[in-house]
């Protein structure tokens, strides 16, 4: 739908759609008129009319991001238009000073893509986009809200040149991000320090500034209201030194080095202080000044100062020398002590939580040896335990910041046999203290839980666990401490639990918080006993890890006597991961059968190796398949354990021996395993852990399988039962939601069963059940509910894994048929399936992948499988008339083109599914390639040249591949043409259309080449062999325009640097021949890594001021 806006009262209806309103389908509308605003060449006066005349304040944000917007395209609006709309937005705000906060945030965003962008555009010789410094200096000798305003531009700019923009060349991110830290963000933090530091002292200390006189910092600060003493009562100036603060933590919060850290993984973050910055480090004040401002803030300004303090504290090493370090290091623990004796400001949830996060940068930054040696470190190392266990026992506050003490913690108590230092460390006398902390916190919180019905902090497992994986470190050090208190416990909880079930009341409360208790200590107590460390453990502490167990395997059997109708699925969990925890640590193939974990096991249970163990976790398996089938999370992690256990061989001849196995492998029913139904009480999605259980029990199965086909006859019985009554069903036509749920448990089977077969004998047994009988009805079930995702989705999922040649099982005898009978099925089944899912017209977004794209990419893994599985002779379809292979790349075709491209790259598992099906294709029928309609071809390339850019190295080297096929077909050609014809008229024509082709549109191969040459010269290439093999065919293909881009690439640098790239350019065709032959490309390809070296440092070179190209395509 066309709109246009008429008036000022259209517009602010639409901001009011777009930021408040509640109707989704207005919503919809209002993002639309959006995107067209912004294409239309009415977008600017429209921006400036809602600006200027819009009665409220979301009208103005529509324009700021209307801005935003149209100054991020690709193609960069006019120098002249930048610089206006730059200069109109600074005089807006600086006008009208009291905008709504996020109107100028939104606007200032504009001001700083503006500037990052144009950083080394140059007009007279000057840098015009830089100019923006001497704005905000203007700014900052304003009033108050002024200030603010400046110190939020510096502020987005900083962060604004931080954000890599994965739609644009990284090299050029990085460039800019570079020249900034270099010119101007040592200044900047400089400045906020000094604005900082004149908030505590009162007193115009300029020590950092002696050779800085570009801020102009005296004038500065002599405008600001900070001459008059500082009231943080008063809004404006409490949101002054918040903002301040801001800018100092994006200051230290810079990607100095381009690494791009992964924020998941806080506790691990180093920060890359520049060289030059050590003096602003080694000022004594630097620390003190941001510890005094957390002690005189209020909280909401004090936890931005910690949040500073875990930058400082995790400061790189290697910025100090040993003895500079050891005093920074001094500095900070005194801070820490001042904190700590002085709490208030902890009680705050945001201070607590950056306080632990400071606490846990300190251990990842220094080693134990080093923090020992700190003076105040007996006193502190106390302190710290102290408010460890202070924090534990308060579970319910910030519960999310446990993770940072306990982190330093175990890298503390890890780090004790590593210690050479002589001064005592003192882990042993607070650790112990530590583990009692955590463990009486937890049970106790289970009766506060239960009675005030709180969330249970069970119920998110993947804490738990982290949690727990933390605290087995700590809970080892000093373990008699930790193994007599969980003893104590779990004898007092477990008769409280006994007596409890044999009382006549059923107390539930009481029960559920016995129960709750329980699952704690089994939790702890498979934790402790996987925190066994073989260089650490003794043979006491194997003894202890036998007491705790036989606790365990005792309540397993009181709480299976109780099955069903005593269960607890808490307690369920918690015992699985017991199991899971002795097994990784006393069960395996290197097990020592000397353990003396067994020895206390051996007198209470009669368990007296990991032979009994096995047979204790395999009847607790088919106990929990038998009686826990509706719960969901106890099944998928029971089959988990069981998929675990049979991995190993030696651990699998021991399992077939059990007789809990055997009688899995005999009665693998829903009689039995009531999971394996197809009730309505099962959701679909419960259906995926069959796929697991049949995995494990097909590897049990081939331990002692070897090629008897009776055997396996009778462990597919079940499922041949299920078939003829699905076939039954089907030729009655009733019961077709039956028929359906049967048939997705039966894919998933199957599926499973599959994997596991790795043998050609063992798969050559499925092969024949499947064929003929049942794979035409799982065609049917595709024909019939291509529309249904849940049921086509493990359909076409177990014909993808049939299609696998893993451990070459489908090199079939050479009198046997079955790889053509296979690719035929598999051909009729995508062909189906690919012209049903087209029928389905346009889908919505959040649509498409689920209902469409994703069957098209499992189809084209399937596919690929087929293709590059060497067990079908392709060639034989065509010289038979069997039109089935024909079929299949045709079907593959028209789903491509239902693709955009943008789809293509968007969607993972479809990007590296469609571009490997495509390097198959180009590497081994590249007549089919050819012959494509030129649309098609083209749509084919071009989806080739988009995916050369993509971070994704597996579509990059696919691509990459595919695109080397291809100019080695048509070079191929080109040096045979003319010459006498080839026995090969196939070859020949698929070169002639080719060449056609190209001919016809020069600008592919072109523009490939130039994207393959930026991302040698200006990208991080990771891939780079595989971008050398095609790119020397283009060269030899585009001679004249390789010389065009050499000489747009030299003329775009400076005088000095110009011979360097031309010698650069020289060297690489150095020794090339005009050929593709394997030692011509690796010559190239060497001489390629030589390059690209040489270029990156002529680059680097007396560049720190001078403009300069970044991109080829350009």
């Amino acid at each position: 739908m066309a709109l246009h806006f008429q008036s000022l009262a259209e517009l602010e209806v639409l901001c009011t759609h777009l930021y408040i309103g509640t109707d989704l389908a207005q919503r919809i509308e209002a993002e639309k008129a959006l995107l067209e605003l912004i294409d239309s060449p009415e977008c600017l006066s429209k921006c400036q009319l809602l600006l200027e005349q819009g009665t409220t304040s979301y009208a103005q944000l529509l324009a700021a991001t209307c801005l935003s917007k149209l100054v991020s395209r690709v193609s960069p609006l006019p120098v002249e238009q930048r610089i206006d709309i730059r200069n109109y937005i600074l005089n807006y705000v600086a006008s009208q000073p009291k905008l709504a906060p996020f109107v100028i945030q939104a606007l200032i965003q504009v001001i700083a893509k503006i500037t990052k962008l144009g950083w080394f555009e140059v007009q007279k010789d000057q840098f015009i986009f830089r100019e923006i410094i001497a704005d905000v200096k203007k700014f900052l000798q304003g009033t108050v809200e002024h200030c603010i305003i400046g110190v939020i531009i510096l502020s987005e700019l900083t962060q604004e040149m931080n954000l890599v923009d994965y739609s644009r060349p990284s090299a050029k991110h990085r460039k800019i991000a570079t020249s900034f830290r270099d010119t101007s963000l040592k200044d900047i933090l400089v400045l906020a320090c000094s604005l900082l530091k004149e908030c505590i002292s009162r007193r115009y200390n300029l020590f950092w500034l002696s050779e800085w006189t570009f801020w102009e910092v005296r004038i500065v600060l002599q405008k600001l209201m900070l001459a008059k003493p500082l009231n943080l009562q008063d809004q404006d100036q409490q949101n002054l030194v918040m903002q301040v603060l801001k800018l100092v933590l994006n200051c230290l919060n810079f990607d100095f080095i381009g690494s791009s850290a992964d924020e998941s993984a806080d506790d691990l973050c180093t920060v890359q202080i520049p060289a030059t910055w050590r003096t602003i480090f080694l000022e004594p004040e630097t620390l003190d000044l941001f510890f005094n401002l957390y002690h005189s803030l209020p909280p909401l300004l004090s936890q931005l100062a910690l949040s500073c303090l875990v930058q400082f504290a995790s400061t790189r090493r290697s910025l100090f020398s040993s003895p500079e370090r050891a005093k920074y290091l001094g500095n900070l623990i005194k801070g820490v002590k001042r904190i700590l004796e002085n709490p208030q400001g902890l009680s705050d949830p945001g201070n607590y939580h950056e306080f632990c996060r400071f606490l846990a940068r300190l251990k990842t930054n220094y080693q134990l040896g080093e923090l020992v040696m700190v003076k105040e470190y007996p006193e502190v190392i106390r302190l710290i335990a102290n408010f460890t266990v202070t924090s534990l026992q308060h579970w319910e506050f910030a519960p999310n910041s446990v993770h940072y003490l306990l982190t330093l913690w175990q890298r503390m108590v890890a780090s004790v046999p590593f210690v050479k230092s002589t001064e005592p460390h003192l882990l042993d006398t607070y650790a112990p203290e530590i583990t009692k902390a955590f463990i009486t916190s937890r049970l106790e919180s289970v009766a506060i839980v239960v009675r005030d019905n709180l969330d249970d902090p069970l119920d998110d497992p993947a804490t738990v666990f982290q949690q727990l994986e933390q605290l087995c470190t700590v809970s080892r050090c000093e373990y008699e401490k930790t193994c007599t208190l969980l003893v104590q416990l779990f004898d007092q909880n477990a008769q409280n639990y006994q007596k409890l079930l044999h009382s006549a009341s059923g107390m539930t409360v009481d029960m559920a918080i016995q129960e709750g208790r329980l699952a704690w200590l089994v939790y702890l107590v498979g934790t402790v006993v996987g925190g066994r460390l073989t260089y650490t453990s003794t043979d006491e502490h194997d003894a202890m890890d036998g007491e705790l167990s036989c606790r365990v395997f005792q309540l397993i059997s009181l709480m299976d006597t109780g099955l069903p109708q005593c269960c607890n699925e808490k307690i369920e969990l918690a015992i699985l991961w017991f199991l899971d925890q002795f097994r990784k640590t006393y069960v395996g193939d290197q097990l020592q059968r000397t353990s003396k974990v067994y020895a206390r096991m051996s007198e209470v249970l009669g368990i007296t190796d990991d032979n009994h163990v096995l047979e204790t976790f395999m009847t607790k398996i088919v106990t929990n398949l038998k009686y826990w089938g509706r719960r969901e999370a106890v099944i998928s992690r029971t089959l988990q354990f069981l998929n675990d256990l049979s991995v190993g061989y030696i651990l699998l001849k021991k399992l077939v021996k059990i007789d809990a196995v055997k009688f899995m492998l005999k009665n693998h029913t829903s009689e039995h395993f009531p999971f394996l139904g197809i009730s309505d009480s099962y959701s679909l999605s419960d259906f995926r852990c069959r796929t697991t259980f049949y995995t494990a029990l097909t590897r049990l199965l081939m331990v002692e399988l070897g090629e008897d086909e009776d055997e396996f006859e009778n462990f597919m019985l079940p499922l041949t039962v299920s078939f003829e009554t699905v076939l039954q069903i089907f030729n009655n036509s009733f019961k077709q939601e039956d028929v359906k749920r049967m048939l997705i448990g039966l894919a998933r089977d199957l599926r499973g069963i599959a994997f596991a077969l790795n043998t050609k004998t063992s798969y050559t047994m499925l092969f024949d059940w499947m064929y003929p009988a049942y794979l035409p009805i799982l065609q049917r079930a595709v024909e019939q509910w291509y529309g249904e995702p849940a049921c086509t989705t493990p359909i076409l999922k177990l014909m993808a894994e049939l299609m696998q040649n893993r451990s070459q099982r489908l090199n079939f005898d050479v009198s046997s048929p079955n790889g053509i009978l296979l690719f035929r099925e598999a051909s009729k089944m995508i062909c189906t399936y690919g012209n049903q899912i087209l029928s389905l017209g346009s889908l919505s977004k959040d649509q498409i992948y689920p209902m469409k794209l994703k069957g098209i990419s499992i189809c084209y893994s399937a596919l690929k499988s087929a293709l590059c599985g060497n067990y079908v002779s392709f060639g034989v379809f065509k010289l038979y008339g069997d039109n089935h292979f024909d079929n299949v790349l045709q079907a593959f075709v028209k789903m491509l083109l239902s693709v955009s491209h943008s789809d293509l790259l968007q969607y993972r598992k479809l990007s590296q599914s469609y571009y490997p099906l495509l390097e198959c294709l180009t590497q081994d029928h590249m007549s089919f390639v050819t012959n494509l309609e030129p649309p098609v071809l083209l749509y084919v390339l071009t989806s080739i040249s988009e995916g050369l850019t993509t971070l994704d190295t597996v579509v990059a080297s696919s691509c990459c591949a595919s695109l080397d096929y291809i100019v080695t077909c048509l070079l191929k050609y080109i040096a045979k043409e003319g010459k006498k014809p080839l026995r090969c008229r196939e070859a020949t024509q698929a070169g002639q259309r080719l060449l056609h082709f190209m001919q016809q549109n020069p600008d592919v191969l072109q523009q490939m080449m130039s994207v393959l040459m930026n991302t040698i010269v200006f990208e991080d290439c990771r891939n780079q062999w595989s971008v050398s093999r095609p790119l020397l065919g283009l060269i030899l293909l585009n001679e004249k325009y390789f010389s065009e881009l050499r000489a747009s690439l030299i003329n775009s640098q400076p005088l000095p640097r110009q011979e360097l790239l031309a010698q650069c350019f020289r060297n690489l065709m150095e020794g090339v021949e005009q050929n593709l032959s394997v030692k011509n490309r690796d010559r190239f390809t060497q001489n390629l890594s030589v390059f690209r070296r040489d270029v990156a440092e002529a680059l680097r070179s007396d560049g720190s001021t001078e403009p300069c190209s970044l991109d080829m395509m350009s």
